[in-house]
């Protein structure tokens, strides 16, 4: 009798054995054996970590190299901007701006807290621009996250390993949500830092000290701002989301026309049943925006731009604050009635008969014409 024991075998319960014998640790005879079912950390715990440094891993040019060269390029603006002045100023001795020499004997505090606001719109120009380079590199990243598997095969070598297609579509929808918001604002905010460091630098060789604009800003309260936004945001693109990954996962080839086209055409009919009186979508309804909400929601912050439905348009509240005074205008002194004219006393008029006038005789009609005719000639 054969008694060697496979050591990978040794202690599982659920490895079937011969009829008859028994593993040691398992199951006797006839006894049932429990299934093994997948929990939420195995979907999840153990393969999405892995997931994401993949996500990463292939697509690092455009979570990491895009925004650090979008940055490095507001930089090098800064820095030329900086020695065009400084040129200007030594050979032609033009002045851009104001005086440094006045601002330095005669800057006040108003105008110290002016330069931190300064400062502070700096900081969101930062995190503005990054935010439209990562708008494009998640836009064409979420179109070929899936169908770029397809089309290369590689997505039958995902499925040979012990990942399930939950995890792996959960790992993509969370790059562009998290991973990518997170790796650009860090980017951003470390190279304001470093705009904050030339600046200083600049004014100091000027004899300024620009610590007490630094100071009148709100670079850490920004930040921190700035820092919540990320899971608005991420819970904002999920219908953006869904959609490009439904036809990356769907569509044999051309995802971007699929999922451009459709909502453009939509658009159309909507507005081609408007032109002839047919039920179509309007007034809060906006088609326009359910649809533009569909496609650009992946934008950071686009939810304050209000082209949602759960955001208000800036038109919308000019209709509840715009409140405009209604009434007879003085033709003498321009004035305005502001307030109804409170209720006086009737005033009866007796009657009064009107003497009718006899049109018959136009002579003095005739003889005006007359006159007017030789003044002319």
């Amino acid at each position: 009798m054969n008694t060697h024991q496979d050591p990978a075998t040794d202690g599982r319960s659920d490895f079937p054995s011969p009829s008859g014998r028994r593993w040691p640790g398992g199951p006797a005879e006839g006894e049932k054996t429990q299934r093994s079912t997948p929990r939420f950390y195995d979907l999840f715990g153990r393969s999405l970590p892995l997931l994401l440094k993949r996500e990463f891993w292939e697509h690092r040019g455009g979570f990491l190299w895009a925004p650090i060269w979008m940055t490095v390029a507001i930089l090098t603006f800064t820095v030329l901007g900086m020695i065009t002045a400084e040129v200007f100023r030594a050979n032609a001795n033009v002045h851009v701006g104001i005086s440094l020499n006045d601002l330095r004997d005669h800057i006040s505090a108003s105008e110290m807290a002016k330069a931190g606001n300064a400062l502070d719109m700096a900081q969101l120009m930062f995190g503005g621009l990054t935010c439209i380079s990562l708008f494009f590199v998640l836009f064409f990243y979420l179109l070929g996250a899936l169908y770029d598997d397809r089309r290369d095969r590689s997505v039958l070598f995902w499925k040979s390993l012990p990942v399930t297609d939950t995890a792996t579509v959960a790992s993509k929808a969370l790059a562009a949500i998290l991973v990518a918001p997170i790796i650009a604002f860090v980017v951003s905010t470390a190279s304001y830092i470093v705009f904050l460091v030339l600046v200083c630098i600049w004014a100091g060789l000027h004899g300024l000290n620009a610590l007490p604009a630094v100071a009148a800003a709100h670079p850490i309260g920004m930040t921190w701002r700035l820092a919540l936004t990320l899971p608005l945001s991420a819970l904002w693109a999920l219908p953006t989301v869904g959609w490009l990954l439904f036809w990356s996962a769907y569509v044999r080839s051309k995802p971007f026309l699929w999922a451009v086209l459709i909502p453009f055409l939509a658009l159309i009919a909507n507005w081609w049943l408007g032109k002839l009186g047919a039920p179509h979508f309007t007034g809060d309804m906006n088609l326009a925006a359910m649809l533009g909400r569909l496609l650009f929601s992946i934008m950071p912050l686009s939810w304050l731009s209000g082209s949602g439905t759960l955001a208000v348009r800036e038109n919308e509240i000019s209709k509840e604050t715009d409140i405009r005074q209604v009434g007879a205008v003085c033709l003498s002194c321009g004035h305005r009635q502001s307030k109804m004219t409170g209720l006086g006393l009737p005033q009866q008029f007796p009657p009064v008969e009107w003497a009718q006038q006899n049109f018959s005789d136009v002579s003095h009609v005739a003889t005006g014409f007359e006159e007017m005719l030789t003044r002319a000639t």
